[in-house]
């Protein structure tokens, strides 16, 4: 919790201007039954009607005061609090653009959207209640005690033994519904995941006729998250009546134990009428205090779960020395293509215990073509992960134009590379700027070029705003084949020293991805490919044949024809022995 609310430094002014507003408002209400009580024993009882019309009128002053106290209160608790949100969400944010790739297992999509939109709410909610009311209800309850005593102490005595007792049933309450609270967002977490899940994979669901099955899928995990609400929800709603009727029986204790001592002369009415007055305002104070326990154990669950992302390791890549920043990959260097070295890489994902790549090494010089061959699980597009740093290998090094990788500036680095994943990711937004993710400050001449070399330009001008177009979410109203294109398109726009495409043309046609790979010998890069297709393949200057992780074999096709069975058997496997032959 100390972390999060470090977050409100800069909101310290705010936050006293706040308190010290709240403070009049509790000193109104203290003062309160004080006058009631001189209107009762100096106006009512002695019949003096300019006695009560004056204290009337400060009465209605005094509240007047707290009213505007607590109208201008609440202009700075909101501030303060939607800026604590504001804040957090914007390192959160960060911070989770810092992640290590390992960081993901770890915190999910659901999850981390939850931390920064409920979990943050409920810290918002805290604060804003911190300096709304927070205090007031203690200091209502320590400060009525007091005057309760001041005017009667042996009535103020009996509100000083029932106080502490109704404290302490609050404080189990309070740990009790930390444990309920935090359980309960983690269920959102998990029904958040559900839905998710389903919203990106609708199309496949209504294909298969497996709404049945996701739908008790999203109900069991609804059922559990209202499960766990209700328990939670049903915890602070017996602890508030259970106050309750502890705190009106002591009213009642008090009414008939005052009621003795005014008829033995030993109190007056009025001082009964404050005592109880002082009661009924530490009775509401119970009850503004049990609903600030509530969001407190809220929030507490809510601050460790935000906590745990602002306290995660960071990207190794993003720390690098100052030193450094100078190293990496850039034209002004002479050498338009890069070259490429794996010297004995091994890389396993965290928390798994087998290698997915086990000393693998090979090398590319500036711009040749690679292909990149192996079964499935075989570790191409985990050698491809390594390239950017997305992942650092666990010993061996990767090295660019004869540089440790480790030591280059990572945006520098990552900036002269085309990545063009093996599912195509598309965002929210026209199609134009779907490209220019690839060069921001691109002219619409550079990104009509990069379309046509990627193929699609064609199927862009025939969209009813052409580069305009509004595409939904992932690209939804686009087919496999144009997403792919749209991808290679978006990473051929940066002009890139080093193009990695991980199966980007796997829904395309022949003919279409022969007109692709022609393109790309427009541009002066080192281009990897890992693809499926032998006949991709034969194109490349050379092939690198992986194998539950090991580099099995690398040559051109005619070498790797002569000399690897592994190879000859992929080529069977495509085209038959007879045909192979002839490849």
């Amino acid at each position: 919790m100390r972390l999060v609310l470090s977050y409100m430094k800069p909101y310290r002014l705010a936050a006293v201007v706040a308190l010290a507003l709240m403070l009049v408002e509790l000193a109104v209400e203290l003062w309160h039954p004080i006058l009631m009580a001189r209107i009762i024993n100096e106006g009512i009882l002695e019949r003096d009607s300019a006695q009560i019309i004056r204290l009337g009128i400060m009465m209605a002053v005094v509240a007047l005061l707290g009213f505007a106290a607590g109208i201008v209160n609440s202009f700075y608790a909101a501030h303060v609090s939607q800026g604590l949100g504001f804040d957090l969400r914007k390192v959160l944010w960060g911070k989770v653009q810092s992640f290590p790739f390992a960081q993901f297992n770890r915190f999910p999509a659901a999850t981390l959207i939850t931390r920064m939109t409920s979990d943050v709410t409920q810290l918002q909610n805290l604060v804003f209640m911190g300096l709304r009311i927070m205090m007031r209800a203690p200091l209502m309850m320590v400060g009525g005690l007091i005057m309760a005593l001041t005017i009667n102490v042996k009535l103020g005595l009996i509100l000083i033994v029932v106080t502490p007792l109704m404290f302490g049933l609050l404080v189990g309450m309070m740990n009790r519904g930390f444990i309920l609270f935090r359980d309960v967002q983690e269920k959102l977490d998990r029904t958040n995941a559900v839905l998710r899940e389903n919203l990106l994979g609708m199309r496949l669901i209504k294909a298969l006729v497996r709404y049945g099955h996701e739908h008790k899928r999203f109900t069991r995990a609804n059922d559990e998250l209202a499960d766990r609400t209700i328990r939670a929800i049903r915890l602070v709603e017996l602890t508030v009546p259970a106050l309750l009727f502890v705190m009106n029986i002591s009213v009642l204790f008090i009414l008939w134990f005052g009621s003795r001592q005014v008829i033995g002369g030993r109190a007056d009415v009025g001082e009964i009428v404050a005592v109880v007055n002082y009661a009924t305002r530490i009775t509401g104070a119970f009850s503004v205090i049990s609903f600030i326990m509530t969001g407190l154990s809220r929030a507490k669950a809510s601050a460790g779960r935000i906590s745990e992302v602002l306290r995660s390791e960071e990207d190794d890549a993003e720390t690098v020395h100052a030193e450094d920043r100078r190293n990496g990959l850039g034209k002004e260097e002479g050498i338009p293509a890069a070259a490429v070295t794996f010297e004995c890489v091994t890389f396993r994902y965290p928390d798994t215990p087998d290698a997915v790549l086990s000393n693998i090494s090979f090398d590319v010089a500036p711009g040749e073509t690679v292909a990149i061959l192996g079964a499935t699980g075989s570790g191409k597009s985990s050698l491809f992960q390594l390239l950017p740093r997305l992942y650092d290998p666990e010993s061996g090094t990767v090295r660019i134009d004869g540089w440790d990788i480790r030591a280059m500036d990572p945006e520098r680095l990552r900036g002269q590379i085309g990545y063009v994943p093996q599912e195509a990711v598309l965002f929210t937004g026209t199609v134009r700027d779907n490209l220019l993710w690839g060069k921001e400050d691109a002219s619409l001449e550079e990104v009509m070029g990069a379309a046509r070399h990627a193929q699609i330009h064609d199927s862009i001008m025939r969209l009813p705003a052409q580069y305009e177009t509004m595409l939904g979410q992932k690209g939804v109203n686009l087919s496999g084949g144009q997403k792919q294109r749209l991808s290679v398109a978006r990473a051929l726009i940066r002009r890139p020293r080093l193009l990695l495409l991980d199966d980007s043309t796997s829904a395309l046609d022949m003919r279409t991805e022969a007109a692709l790979l022609a393109a790309l010998k427009h541009y002066s890069c080192t281009t990897l490919i890992i693809t499926q297709k032998i006949s991709t393949a034969m194109e490349a200057d050379k092939i690198l044949i992986l194998q539950d992780g090991r580099l099995q074999d690398q040559g051109s096709h005619s070498e790797l024809m002569a000399g690897s069975a592994l190879y000859r058997q992929i080529i069977y496997s495509q085209f038959g022995e007879e045909t192979a032959d002839h490849v």
